[in-house]
C-alpha cells in the first residue's frame, strides 16, 4: 500500500507538469498563428514547409482509402449504367424484331391489295430563317423558293407532324402559314371513329375542332390526321391528338414541336387529276356473248 501511494505521489506532479506544458505549447502555437507580422508569417511558412511534407506517410492511408471509396462509387455507377444499357439494348432488339415483323406484314398487305404508292410525294427540306409570330399572324420563313420548285399551297412538316402550308413563294424564300394561324382551316379525320371535322387556328398551340359530325364518338387521345378532302393536303398526314381544353371545347394537341421549328419538310403534293366528264368513267354497254345478235333487215 505504501508503494502505491508513493507511485501516485510521484506521477501526480509529472502529469500536472505535462498537462501544463501541453497547454502552454498550444497557447504558443495559437499566438504564433494569430500574430499578424511579416516575420512571423515567414516563420509559419517555414514551419509548414518543414512539417507538412513529413506527414505524407501518415496521410497515405487516408488518401488511399478515399481513392478506394471513389473508385468503388465510380464502379457502382458504371455497373448501374451498364445494366441500364443492357436493358435498353434488349428493348431495342424487341422493337427491332417488332418493326421487322410489321414491315413484312405491311409489304404483304400492300402486295395483296396491289397498292400503288404515289412516287411524286417527295419533299424538300428547308431551314427556318425567321419567325414572324405575332398575336395576329403566325408564320415562318424558309430558305427555299421557286428555284427549288416550291409551289404555293404545299404542306410542310417538321418530321413528326403537320406544321402548315406554303402561303407565298419567292425566288429563294417562301412563307409558311402555321396551323395555329387564324386564317388556317384544315379538313381532318379523327380516328378511330372516322369523324370528319375542320381544324381552325386561333393563334394558340391547341387549335379547336369545329364542324364535328358527332362529338359523342370522339374522345381525348384520339388520333387526328388530314382527310385529304378538297385537295388541300394529302390524306393521312399526322396532325396530333384530341384534347379537352379549359373552355370544355375539343382541341388538338399538335404533334409538331412549334417551340423548336428549325427544319421543315415541304411535301410535293401534286394536285389530283381533274375529272371533266364523270360519265366517261362508267364502262360502256357490253354485249353478252351468249345472246345472239338479231339482224334487222331494212
Amino acid at each position: 500500500m505504501a508503494n502505491d501511494r508513493n507511485t501516485e505521489d510521484y506521477f501526480g506532479p509529472i502529469r500536472r507538469l505535462l498537462v501544463g506544458l501541453i497547454v502552454f505549447a498550444l497557447l504558443g502555437v495559437f499566438l504564433v498563428w494569430r500574430i499578424d507580422s511579416p516575420r512571423v508569417e515567414r516563420f509559419r511558412a517555414a514551419v509548414i514547409d518543414r512539417v507538412v511534407p513529413s506527414f505524407d506517410w501518415a496521410m497515405a492511408p487516408v488518401t488511399g482509402i478515399a481513392g478506394l471509396i471513389s473508385d468503388f462509387q465510380s464502379y457502382s455507377q458504371l455497373a448501374a449504367q451498364n445494366g441500364d444499357l443492357r436493358r435498353e439494348l434488349q428493348q431495342m432488339k424487341a422493337w427491332k424484331e417488332a418493326a421487322l415483323q410489321l414491315e413484312q406484314e405491311n409489304a404483304k398487305l400492300l402486295g395483296l391489295n396491289n397498292v400503288r404508292l404515289d412516287p411524286q410525294l417527295t419533299y424538300v427540306t428547308g431551314v427556318v430563317m425567321a419567325d414572324s409570330g405575332s398575336p395576329f399572324r403566325q408564320s415562318v420563313l424558309l430558305n427555299v423558293g421557286m428555284r427549288d420548285g416550291i409551289v404555293d399551297g404545299w404542306p410542310t412538316m417538321d418530321g413528326i407532324g403537320l406544321v402548315g402550308r406554303i402561303s407565298g413563294v419567292g425566288q429563294q424564300t417562301s412563307r409558311v402559314i402555321l396551323l395555329t394561324d387564324t386564317s388556317s382551316r384544315i379538313p381532318v379525320t379523327i380516328q378511330p371513329s372516322g369523324q370528319k371535322a375542320i381544324l381552325a387556328g386561333d393563334n394558340t398551340l391547341n387549335p379547336p375542332i369545329e364542324f364535328l359530325e358527332n362529338a359523342d364518338l370522339v374522345r381525348p387521345g384520339d388520333r387526328v390526321i388530314s382527310s385529304g378532302d378538297g385537295g388541300v393536303f394529302p390524306a393521312d398526314l399526322l396532325i396530333g391528338q384530341v384534347a379537352l381544353g379549359n373552355d370544355r371545347r375539343l382541341r388538338v394537341r399538335l404533334s409538331a414541336d412549334y417551340e423548336r421549328l428549325e427544319f421543315l419538310r415541304v411535301l410535293r403534293a401534286h394536285p389530283h387529276e381533274t375529272i371533266t366528264d364523270p360519265g366517261g368513267l362508267l364502262a360502256g354497254e357490253t354485249v353478252d356473248p351468249l345472246t345472239p345478235e338479231v339482224a334487222i333487215d331494212g
